[in-house]
């Protein structure tokens, strides 16, 4: 007879759902969820159901935020002629580490996948298109992944904008930093040679 407590494997199971967890590790997880005292183990519980709860998307940009906006979209000092489209709200951050980028952002909450399922109609493009109306954005950067849903949603997102004169950029792709030469593959090599920029 195989060793089964009910709670402990619903618990495994939940963890198990979890992107890029797998069973171990997800058995590890529970167990360590079970070590915890009772009442570390209620608040990391209430932590979900209060980020369930209270966190929503901007009612401009899409990202995820506890107000009606987000602290960039409400920032006076970010420059609101351009804006960054990009998959998900942890793009969002990963921009925000830079610290290079001034301008809005766009997030799409996913890309489109035929595959899958996922059409235009899934993504956030309405809200995208609302925002441009006004003629205010001059440039919408389009950073979404070099995958091919990447690509695919980037030249889609490009066909519908072009038309309304907007600048649509993509972000430059190349050689990572302390990258060699030998290991990169074709398309990374060529697009680092299309992406080169001058040496001042």
């Amino acid at each position: 007879m195989a060793y089964n407590v009910l709670p402990l494997t619903k618990l495994v199971e939940q963890f198990e759902r979890l992107p890029g967890i797998g069973r171990k590790t997800a058995q590890r997880l529970a167990f360590y969820v079970l070590s915890l005292p009772k009442e570390r183990a209620a608040e990391f519980a209430n932590a979900i159901l209060d980020a369930h709860e209270k966190i929503k998307r901007c009612r401009i940009c899409q990202s995820l935020t506890e107000k009606e906006l987000c602290p960039i979209c409400s920032d006076a000092s970010r420059d609101p002629s351009v804006i960054c489209v990009v998959e998900n709200s942890q793009d969002v951050i990963a921009f925000e580490r830079t610290r290079e980028y001034h301008g809005l952002y766009h997030v799409l909450h996913g890309l489109i996948s035929p595959m899958d399922g996922v059409g235009p109609d899934q993504l956030c493009i309405k809200e995208l298109l609302a925002r441009l109306k006004d003629g205010a954005v001059k440039e919408v950067v389009m950073a979404t992944n070099p995958t091919v849903e990447g690509e695919a949603t980037a030249m889609y997102l490009a066909r519908l904008l072009k038309p309304m004169g907007i600048k649509v950029t993509r972000l430059a792709y190349g050689i990572p930093v302390g990258g060699n030469l030998e290991y990169a593959d074709e398309v990374t090599l060529s697009r680092a040679l299309e992406g080169r920029s001058e040496i001042f």
